[in-house]
């Protein structure tokens, strides 16, 4: 394996075979896809290429990047995912190829005992032993994210905004994909009527559990629509990781009268994530869910608040 070429191809067909065994096969956006896979992009040309050629460290860390590169290209240019996941999934990917292309540089450099083959036979190994843990492991309990807003109104205003809403206003902060919060409505009252949350990625149907007016509305989730919609360029796509691997549980929203005309409203959610490294995505899930209690909170803020301004007014004609 002289060739620079060569060697980069033959290891983004290795990846691709595992990371499509793990997916469609085991399942799995896991350690193997999001941690593994990424060292072998950037260990193997960088240790491969060092056996035959004289590299110095920066070329093979080129060589892992362009690997990376060209993975990246290949599930965009081939339907396989979108931007969106891909722009999330990069930066972990980049810190783990730089950590896999210093491994392979060292461990070549400092004359290690390994040859390629039991090097190809290790490799194999921890392969293997990533796709079985994926397998095997489940997520965590589930996980809260909490928002809050104060707003200037009467806390019964602030009830009647939030358990239903009108379709609210596109924001620019929102990046095409994400889900962003179109309306809710409700039928019926009381525990056991359906709150239905309409999103651009689909409608979460939440029948009510508990209904403290005007204090507590908490509810179960029937339904979780996708979790984003992924965007490609190049063709209409659905990948796997769009249906399940995001479940939301339940949530709630939580009213505290801090005055005669100020409110604070708290919104939760509770959810699981079945991606890998967990600490990772929450980031990125936990981040989400925020803007989208944002948008909502901000909405019934500006809706309770409008109508406070307006009944004031009229009082004051009368």
């Amino acid at each position: 394996m002289k060739s620079k070429p060569t060697i980069v191809l033959l290891t983004v067909a290795i990846v691709f075979a595992l990371g499509y065994s793990s997916v469609y096969f085991m399942g799995d956006y896991g350690w193997t896809v999001f941690v593994f896979l990424p060292f072998l992009v950037g260990f193997s040309p960088s240790y491969f290429a060092s056996s035959k050629l004289v590299l110095s460290k920066r070329e093979c860390y080129s060589l892992s990047f362009i690997t990376l590169l060209v993975s990246i290209l290949i599930l965009l240019l081939g339907g396989i995912d979108g931007l969106l996941c891909v722009s999330m999934a990069t930066p972990i990917w980049a810190v783990i190829v730089w950590f896999g292309a210093y491994a392979g540089f060292v461990l070549k450099n400092r004359k290690s005992p390994l040859g390629n083959t039991t090097a190809v036979v290790i490799l194999a190994f921890y392969s293997l032993s990533f796709l079985s843990f994926d397998y095997i492991n489940e997520p965590d309990n589930i996980t809260p994210v909490t928002t809050s807003i104060l707003i200037n109104a009467p806390i019964e205003k602030v009830w009647k905004n939030m358990i239903s809403y009108d379709t609210i206003a596109e924001s620019k902060r929102f990046k095409p994909g994400l889900p962003f919060p179109i309306s809710a409505a409700i039928k019926g009252s009381g525990v056991g009527a359906i709150r239905y949350a309409n999103f651009t990625t689909g409608t979460f149907v939440e029948p009510i559990t508990k209904w403290q007016e005007p204090y507590l509305l908490q509810f179960s989730v029937e339904s979780n629509p996708a979790g984003i919609k992924e965007w490609n360029p190049y063709c209409v796509m659905h990948p796997p990781h769009l249906e399940g691997y995001y479940k939301s549980y339940k949530g709630q929203f939580r009213l505290k009268r801090m005055g005669n005309n100020v409110t604070l409203l708290e919104g939760t959610n509770w959810y699981k994530i079945d991606l890998y490294p967990q600490f990772y995505w929450q980031l990125w899930t936990n981040a989400i869910i925020h803007k989208v209690h944002n948008r909502v909170l901000e909405n019934i803020k500006t809706e309770s608040e409008k109508e406070n301004a307006q009944s004031r007014s009229t009082s004051k004609i009368i």
